[in-house]
């Protein structure tokens, strides 16, 4: 009761002070770990081999990334144990990078792209997977061993089609495209130690959401408020990427998201994760499995009276057709 009782400008120096702390005790236990690298470095030099890698190959520009197609069918006739007569899914997934660096400078793009169908006798059709979000982010290096960035990041998150949620045969309208959609502006520093990981920390970040369907936003669903189409928070930003081969034939490509908004309930963390693991089969063919986690609770949608925020996981295991894009590199020519 005595925390809900301080102004909110006291509220938000508290918090900024604990993430602060948070932070440069972070930043110390990061610098002893660059610092065991370099010196694992200058031990290494006299004994290593030389190995050519063609990913350490100078480049500015970096292009690639991947597609996934998932089907599976099932039909029934006259089978005992009951079921639907026909059931059908279909899944994909579309991912582009764009990548450019200069001695200094680097600049990540990003694109993913997930999409879904499931059609059934008793359900009929309905989506069950719909995903568009473009991450950009450009940094410029601030130390001498190359894991510190001053960084400016971008983030659009929306879908394509209208969504709704169901119980049983009863559909409840809930989404439609920029309906919502979330905008993140953000400044801070990003931490990267190679090629596969980064933290990303920004005490200054701008998170817009848009509602621009008149039936949700007459609602005031999603935090905005009734009526409107936009609404606007300032807060704490940290997201962190991760992608690697884990395994022989096992890859996995993961970020989480953090928000705290400092204006209201800045206890309140907002969660958005996603997870994707691909086990090749062989060239064309591999197995997948995603998991992506979302918290909001301006998001009160759920429980009995639908009126309560909640976790909102979404799982999909799939086998089907899958191809890496050809990797492009390229080097600007000097200004003559």
């Amino acid at each position: 009761m005595i925390y809900q009782r301080l102004p909110i400008f006291e509220k938000i120096l508290i918090f900024m002070r604990k993430s602060l702390l948070t932070f440069l005790l972070f930043m110390c236990v990061q610098s002893l770990f660059a610092q065991n690298i370099a010196v694992a470095k200058l031990r290494s030099e006299t004994s290593r081999t030389i190995k050519k890698d063609s990913d350490t190959s100078y480049y500015n520009w970096k292009k690639g990334g991947m597609y996934n197609f998932n089907l599976s069918q099932s039909s029934l006739s006259n089978w005992a144990a009951g079921g639907d007569n026909f059931n059908m899914s279909i899944n994909s997934y579309f991912n582009y990078f764009a990548y450019f660096q200069k001695p200094r400078q680097s600049w990540d793009n990003n694109l993913d792209l997930n999409l879904g169908f499931v059609q059934s006798t008793s359900l009929g059709g309905r989506k069950n997977d719909d995903r568009i979000d473009v991450l950009s982010k450009y940094g410029y290096r601030i130390d001498t061993i190359g894991m510190w960035y001053l960084t400016g990041l971008f983030n659009f998150r929306s879908q394509l089609f209208d969504g709704y949620s169901y119980s049983g045969t009863n559909s409840n309208f809930t989404s439609s495209f920029l309906s919502p959609a979330y905008i993140i502006l953000s400044a801070g520093l990003d931490f990267k130690p190679n090629n596969t990981f980064s933290v990303f920390f920004s005490p200054l970040t701008s998170r817009t959401t848009l509602l621009l369907n008149t039936r949700l936003s007459n609602l005031g669903s999603y935090g905005v408020p009734v009526g409107k189409k936009i609404n606007r928070e300032t807060g704490l930003f940290v997201t962190v990427n991760y992608s690697n081969t884990i395994a022989p034939n096992i890859t996995y490509k993961g970020r989480a998201d953090f928000f705290s908004n400092y204006y209201e309930k800045p206890e309140n963390i907002n969660l958005y994760m996603t997870n994707m693991f691909t086990f090749k089969i062989n060239k064309n063919f591999s197995a997948t499995y995603s998991l992506d986690l979302m918290y909001d609770d301006k998001i009160k949608i759920f429980g009995p009276l639908k009126k309560s925020p909640g976790l909102q996981l979404k799982s999909i295991i799939g086998v089907g057709y899958f191809k890496n894009l050809q990797v492009k590199k390229t080097i600007l020519k000097p200004k003559v």
